[in-house]
């Protein structure tokens, strides 16, 4: 990186007026401060000229790269017929009826504008259904950063408890301590705990959720029979099964995890990927549970739900992955292994220190562990995240942009050429690391 000259002078102006100098505590992990100016395409320019490969994309909604034309056409378009009218329109039905016919669970749907709020009113329309208030969710997961879900996400090893029977964790200062009662933290992936853990509470468990892939930490693909074993168990006690899909909808297929896996799930919840970068999120559900928003029984309200400009470019980027029996996915899945396989190459070429590379494709993790696989949260603390760190600004400074928490993403803007300048900036990278 030349320069990075005029990103710390802005950086040290935010301070004195913004929080932090950043507006999302994500941001203030990694290295730099960096501000940004412009980003097209595959790449992303910051206020000191300097550009990069971008692998970041937004953290995953960039499915389609930056600025795509098709997207930004009709949102340009939409906009000049107005922004928000507190009422209803046409776009809202285009996209819902494309929704019910590509997502599993989506008999029903209501709009957001951020994956945290879809899972509120998840949960809220779980407990209503169910009369219960007890929810499942699992250590590693992120589910948003509302009190009663951003629990046990990244827990100190010291306070998580046994593993059979995690402790729960608050994620932040401030937290309302009732919430910690009323949520239950187990491990993923292990179906034996889970069936242990329903037979001494499932009648009391109103939802059980989880990511379908633990995407934001490990990028840990669900062991096989673990999604239809909680599935079966949580329909035998009478249980809602929620799919967070903020990440894997619209990401590893227009059908999601579910689709994908084809296990499908009472309620999901979708955002990131479905609009390429505006605020949208979307509940989706089976109709006997989302008819308790639908007749009013549970309220779900926003001023800036289903906005004119979060529809249009939901509609556009729908649009666009659906074309050619979603070609665009089989496009982005072989050169997201394209790249992990170069990435494995290197590591094994030009550095003696083991890695792990896991994921689909369109999104994957790398590690620095001397472990075959990582299945959980707490095999996930087995990484080397202080050499990772440092092979991330080291990566900046040959131009490339990743996440420092290992996550990966892909988008159709990428080219060949991007991964073989990103493979390049590697063995550079490892050099000098």
């Amino acid at each position: 990186m030349a320069s990075a000259k005029r990103s710390q002078e802005m950086f040290e102006r935010s301070k004195r007026s913004l929080a932090g100098g950043v507006s999302s505590n994500v941001r203030m992990a990694g290295p730099g401060r960096l501000f940004f100016d412009h980003a097209n395409g595959s790449r992303i320019c910051d206020v000191d000229g300097n550009e990069y490969i971008d692998y970041v994309l937004g953290q995953g909604p960039l499915i389609l790269g930056h600025c795509p034309p098709a997207v930004m056409k009709e949102v340009q378009r939409a906009l000049e017929r107005g922004q928000l009218y507190a009422g209803q329109h046409k776009l809202e039905i285009v996209l819902s009826e494309k929704l019910q016919k590509i997502i599993p669970c989506a008999e029903l749907v209501r709009y957001g504008n951020s994956g945290s709020e879809a899972v509120q009113a998840a949960l809220r329309v779980a407990r209503a259904y169910t009369g219960r208030e007890k929810v499942v969710k699992f250590e590693g997961h992120y589910n948003g950063w509302f009190d009663n879900v951003l629990i046990s996400v990244h827990p100190p090893l010291d306070l998580v408890g046994p593993r059979e029977s995690p402790h729960s964790v608050p994620g932040s200062l401030g937290l309302v301590k009732s919430v910690l009662a009323e949520t239950i933290v187990l491990p993923w992936n292990d179906l034996e705990v889970f069936k242990k853990a329903m037979e001494r509470d499932g009648g009391n468990i109103a939802a059980v959720i989880m990511e379908p892939i633990m995407c934001n930490t490990g990028c840990i693909l669900p062991v096989e029979g673990y999604l239809e074993g909680v599935r079966e168990i949580c329909d035998r006690y009478g249980i809602v099964l929620i799919f967070d899909e903020i990440i894997t909808g619209f990401r590893v297929g227009l059908s999601g995890a579910q689709g994908h896996f084809g296990v499908v799930p009472d309620l999901a919840t979708f955002a990131k990927g479905m609009a390429n970068g505006f605020p949208v999120s979307c509940l989706a559900g089976k109709r006997k549970v989302m008819e308790l928003i639908a007749d009013g029984r549970v309220n779900h309200s926003g001023t800036y739900n289903s906005n004119v400009m979060a529809m249009a470019a939901a509609v556009a980027t729908v649009t666009e992955l659906e074309k050619d029996g979603g070609k665009v996915y089989r496009y982005i899945t072989k050169l997201g292994r394209s790249l992990m396989e170069g990435l494995a190459e290197r590591f094994e070429s030009k550095s003696g220190r083991k890695i792990l590379i896991q994921g689909l494709g369109p999104m994957f993790h790398l590690a620095f562990t001397s472990r075959d696989s990582i299945a959980d949260y707490r095999t996930f603390l087995d990484c080397d995240m202080n050499a990772y760190w440092r092979f991330v600004d080291l990566l900046l400074d040959e131009g490339v942009r990743v996440i420092p928490r290992g996550l990966w993403y892909l988008s159709a803007a990428h080219r060949e050429e991007d991964i073989k300048v990103t493979l390049q900036a590697v063995e550079r990278a490892l050099d000098r690391m």
